[in-house]
């Protein structure tokens, strides 16, 4: 019986130091390459994972690495891996590719080898003569080739991880659930601290600030497709959801709140946060930016404004970053996290930011300009 596995977490590009603290957290050592977190643990790291991970996109089974330049080095290195320590006599087992920089360039050959040399494994192990049934849980298979080197994983987490599961609505451009929170990580914010995020939207920055500040587990209030595997023993699952429940903290007082110009998207966040169980934890306000009212110190504001992308937008987006600046000019404890493409960000808020980090919001780049409050 397997006692531990290779883990990777993938990580937008930006966020793999982010992520490799949270593995870490959770009490393993990590190695962290671009987009991705590799780690060794045991197997009832799966669903710690899977319900802990704030900012991965989704935990995979390392299965194994190996040069692959022609299509019998792909099949035969896919053969001599454990697939059937993994998938089961009834497991289906879809494979899905990419190739990057690699001899072997054509995607949908590349995945039809992999799965032949997958089901030519599985039929010797289960002693099936014709073609593997396919009738019971899912593991999701990848075959990913970088520079004529392939790495096969199995996917443990089903839906990625940015579905919690609280979304009943959203706006036309919406920010990932595992965006919100990295962004929500990279500040120094304690859930004693105010927390403002000005332009809400559906309510994402502020519902994930919630569950940080209540340390609810993320993926508490969902399934992920590993639930139905053999190989991970219930026990485990459930231990896992126990612990999730024990180290929750709902007595913790917050002091979030949400604003936007929009009222329905008031709505919608609100619905969202009631979807999440934090229906009483966020405050939500119809407001313009100008109209902000701070009266506590040593808060923090995390936002994700317009961008301003297109030509005739531009006036307004400074508009509002003008207004953000002027109105924290008199709030000088308080910190500012501003997630934004608009490159001129900086001189429309009045100020030079204390630190700018590079993060794709998507496939958008854009910078997080960081300003960090005097304390009082």
């Amino acid at each position: 019986m397997m006692r531990t596995v290779t883990l990777i977490a993938t990580a937008a590009m930006g966020l793999e130091s982010v992520v490799a603290n949270e593995v870490r957290n959770l009490g393993y050592e990590v190695e962290v390459d671009n987009g991705k977190v590799i780690f060794d643990a045991p197997i009832s790291a799966i669903p710690r994972c899977n319900l802990w991970l704030r900012t991965a996109d989704r935990v995979k089974i390392l299965v194994g690495e190996f040069q692959a330049t022609s299509f019998d080095e792909l099949f035969e290195g896919t053969k001599h891996l454990p697939w059937e320590e993994y998938i089961p006599e009834d497991g289906q087992f879809p494979v899905s590719g990419k190739s990057v920089k690699s001899e072997l360039h054509s995607v949908p050959d590349c995945q039809k080898i992999v799965k032949k040399s997958i089901a030519e494994k599985l039929k010797l192990k289960h002693g099936v003569v014709y073609k593997m049934p396919e009738t019971g849980a899912i593991y999701k298979i990848e075959v990913s080739i970088l520079k004529d080197i392939a790495t096969l994983t199995i996917d443990t987490s089903g839906t990625g991880l940015h579905k919690r599961g609280y979304r009943v609505g959203q706006g036309e451009a919406p920010l990932k659930e595992t965006m919100a929170a990295a962004l929500i990580l990279l500040t120094n914010w304690k859930p004693d601290d105010p927390f403002i995020d000005p332009f809400c939207g559906s309510g994402t920055i502020p519902i994930e600030a919630a569950l940080i500040g209540q340390n609810i587990a993320p993926g508490f209030n969902r399934d992920f497709v590993s639930e139905e595997w053999p190989l991970i023993k219930k026990k485990h699952w459930e231990k896992a959801f126990e612990e999730a429940e024990d180290q929750a903290n709902y007595d913790q007082k917050l002091f979030i709140t949400g604003s936007d110009i929009d009222h329905k998207m008031i709505n919608i966040a609100e619905n969202n946060a009631i979807e999440a169980g934090l229906g009483d934890l966020v405050t939500w306000k119809q407001m313009q930016v100008n109209d902000l009212s701070i009266k506590a110190n040593n808060g923090y504001i995390v936002g994700n404004p317009p961008y301003g992308q297109r030509l005739s937008d531009k006036e307004s987006v400074e508009e509002i970053y003008r207004g953000l600046g002027k109105v924290m000019e008199q709030h000088p404890s308080w910190s500012v996290y501003i997630l934004t493409a608009y490159e001129e960000f900086e001189k429309a808020y009045g100020k030079n930011a204390t630190k700018k980090r590079k993060l794709f919001n998507g496939f958008i780049q854009t910078n997080y300009y960081q300003y960090f409050g005097e304390r009082s």
